[in-house]
Formats: C-alpha cells, sequence, structure tokens
C-alpha cells in the first residue's frame, strides 16, 4: 500500500495523542480505513485542511497493522459545499457508512452510492430518495436489502394488488384476501421500489423499511447526526 494512491473521502477524525489525528476514511479501493495524521493537530499545513468531511481525496498509507499511517493526501476537487438541513443530512450519511462497513472492505456499489448521496445533497435533490439509495446500498452490501419481486412464502411474483407482510430475516409474505381488516405493504409500492422508482407511497414504505433493517446493524448506540438534526434550530 506504501505506493498506491487510493480516492478517499474523510468520514471521521478524532484528537490522537497531543498533536495528531486518527482518521477514518471511505476509500473507492480499499474501503473503510483509519490512518494516523501526524503532528497536524495544531499546524497549519495543507494536510490539516484537507482531512475535513465531503471532499474527494488521494491518499497514501503506509503501515502493516488496521490503524496505517497518513503519507501524502492531496485534493481531486474543491469540497462540497452543504448546509443547513442538507449539511445534516451528509453527516448522517457519513456516520451511517462509517458504522455500517466493515474495515478493509472495498464496495464500487456502495462508494457509489456514497459520492452520489453528497452531490444529490449539495444539488438539493430529493432528501428521502437520496438517504434511501445511500442505505439501499448498504444494506444491498451486507446481503440484507429484501427481494422486492418476489413472495418468499408462496415464491409467486408481487401482485400490484396484493398486500404484503414484511418478515425481517425472510422478506415479504403476502395477506390472504380474506384477512379482514388487515393493512400491509401495498404490491404497488414494492414494485415501484423493485424499479428503483420513488413514488410518494414506495418513499413511506422505503423509510419504514429501512429503519427496521438498519437497526441489527447500527447496534444500540445512538447515531450522533440524528440527535444534531432533532436539536437544531428550527
Amino acid at each position: 500500500m506504501n505506493n498506491e494512491w487510493l480516492n478517499a473521502y474523510v468520514l471521521h477524525r478524532r484528537p490522537y495523542r497531543e498533536t495528531s489525528y486518527i482518521v477514518d476514511f471511505f476509500s473507492l479501493e480499499e474501503g473503510r480505513i483509519s490512518a494516523v495524521a501526524k503532528g497536524v493537530k495544531n499546524s497549519k499545513s495543507d494536510k490539516k485542511s484537507l482531512l475535513q468531511p465531503f471532499q474527494h481525496l488521494r491518499l497514501q498509507l503506509s503501515g502493516r497493522s488496521d490503524l496505517k499511517n497518513l503519507r501524502h493526501v492531496e485534493s481531486v476537487a474543491p469540497s462540497i459545499s452543504l448546509t443547513g438541513t442538507a449539511l445534516f443530512c451528509a453527516m448522517y450519511v457519513n456516520e451511517l457508512t462509517n458504522r455500517i462497513m466493515p474495515q478493509g472492505l472495498a464496495s464500487d456499489g456502495v462508494y457509489s452510492a456514497y459520492e452520489a448521496a453528497l452531490l444529490a445533497l449539495r444539488d438539493e435533490a430529493d432528501i428521502e430518495v437520496t438517504l434511501r439509495q445511500l442505505e439501499f446500498a448498504l444494506l444491498d452490501e451486507m446481503g440484507l436489502l429484501p427481494d422486492f419481486t418476489s413472495d418468499v412464502e408462496y415464491e409467486m411474483p408481487i401482485e400490484e394488488n396484493g398486500r404484503y407482510h414484511f418478515q425481517l430475516d425472510a422478506g415479504f409474505i403476502q395477506i390472504p384476501d380474506d384477512v379482514v381488516g388487515a393493512r400491509g405493504i401495498p404490491g404497488t409500492a414494492l414494485l415501484s421500489l423493485s424499479q428503483g422508482e420513488f413514488t410518494p407511497l414506495s418513499k413511506k414504505v422505503a423509510k419504514v423499511l429501512c429503519r427496521d433493517l438498519l437497526k441489527p446493524l447500527i447496534g444500540d448506540k445512538p447515531l450522533k447526526s440524528r440527535e444534531l438534526f432533532m436539536t437544531k434550530p428550527r
């Protein structure tokens, strides 16, 4: 890794000893990886100014342990400017990616979705769609994204007019027509999601599904970005 350049973004940084930082990066080539940036904490160096979130970087790392040393870093593009709700959402994107992606697991799909999410937030795209697409990419990489086209119990295609129950460890199961008062998930929403279409109905379904599917991956520790968003001035 000593001579390899990595394309990466900063997910998080924290103080390390008196003069350094430990920085969590998300890279295209090596996935999530942590490195010590030595001697930059109290300096005005270019290296410190670059170690900020939402900026596409190129870096070189060294070391054989899980905690690398940052040798070189340079900017690929200007920092993505975010404010207000978009900034809080981007912080959520960073925290979620850092919490879920295993160290050293490279994923073209998640990296592309991560980069697309930051750009979409910058361009003021639909925030709900932006977050769901990133969450879907993470769930897909972890093998937890359900099949939106198939009934897992009866092994039949999802029906547009059917209603379905979601079983967390299995998938979607059709609710029989003779079950009175059953609400369930509309088949039309599932079929929309299978095509990557976010209608008002499918957006609501996707939000609930992602909340339930992400719980085991996030764990019991609350996400700081969610807490900050809840307390931000309205």
